[in-house]
C-alpha cells in the first residue's frame, strides 16, 4: 500500500500539545536522515494559512517549504477556533475531504515520511457523523499519539487506548509530553510508569518515546 509511510498524530485532548511533539518527533526523525514533512490536514481558528505548520517550521528549522506554499501542507482552514465540523457549519462550506486526501498523497510521494497533525482528539466530529478516529480507522493511518503527566491523564488516555484497540487502529508511538513544566514531578513520573507498563501488557509493539521540556 502506497500510505505505509503516513502516520497521523492525535492526542489525548486540544492541549496535549501536538503541534509541539509532531514538530519535535519530525525533528528527531529528520536527525536520523529521513525525509519528512508534517501536515495540519484540517486547520481550524485561522485564516489563510496555519498556525500548527509556522510552529512546525519554527522548530524544526526548515523554514518554509514550497509544500506549505501549495497548499499541500494546509489543504483545509477554517475561521474559527473550535472543532471541525462547527467550523466548517459557521464558514457554510463542507470539509473537501478529497482535496486533503490528494494533499496527503502528494506528499507522500514527494518524502520518506509524512506526519499528519489532527485537529484536538481522537474523538472529535469533522461532520456530524464522522469522527477523526474513523477517518483514521478510514485511511489504516498508523497512530502516533501525544499524552502527558499532568492530572486526568492517565484516564483520558487509556479511555482512547480502548477506542484505538476498538477501530482496530495501528498504535505506532506514544509521544509523552513533559512540556509544560511541572514543579512537583510525582505525578508525571508515575503515569509516565503506569503508561508504560500497561503499553507493553496491552500493546506490545508499541515504541514509547519522552517529548522533553521546551529549552
Amino acid at each position: 500500500m502506497e500510505t505505509k509511510n503516513i502516520y497521523f498524530i492525535s492526542g489525548i485532548d486540544t492541549d496535549a500539545g501536538k503541534s509541539y511533539c509532531t514538530a519535535w518527533y519530525a525533528r528527531e526523525l529528520m536527525q536520523r536522515g529521513l525525509r519528512v514533512v508534517t501536515q495540519k490536514f484540517i486547520q481550524t481558528g485561522n485564516t489563510g494559512h496555519s498556525e500548527d505548520i509556522d510552529l512546525h517550521r519554527r522548530l524544526t528549522g526548515t523554514g518554509y517549504l514550497p509544500e506549505d506554499k501549495e497548499g499541500l501542507t494546509m489543504p483545509e482552514i477554517f475561521s474559527y477556533p473550535c472543532s471541525p465540523h462547527l467550523a466548517a457549519r459557521i464558514d457554510k462550506r463542507p470539509i473537501d475531504f478529497g482535496k486533503i486526501e490528494r494533499a496527503t498523497r502528494e506528499l507522500s510521494h514527494r518524502y520518506d515520511t509524512v506526519l499528519v497533525e489532527g485537529a484536538g482528539g481522537l474523538m472529535v466530529p469533522l461532520t456530524e457523523d464522522f469522527l477523526t478516529i474513523d477517518y483514521i480507522a478510514e485511511k489504516q493511518y498508523p497512530l502516533i499519539f501525544v499524552t502527558s503527566g499532568k492530572l486526568g491523564s492517565i484516564n483520558h488516555t487509556l479511555l482512547n487506548f480502548e477506542a484505538i484497540k476498538n477501530r482496530g487502529i495501528a498504535l505506532d508511538t506514544v509521544l509523552y509530553n513533559l512540556y509544560p513544566t511541572v514543579e512537583d514531578k510525582t505525578i508525571q513520573e508515575d503515569t509516565m510508569k503506569y503508561i508504560k507498563q500497561y503499553l507493553s501488557k496491552h500493546f506490545p509493539g508499541t515504541k514509547f518515546e519522552v517529548v522533553p521540556e521546551i529549552v
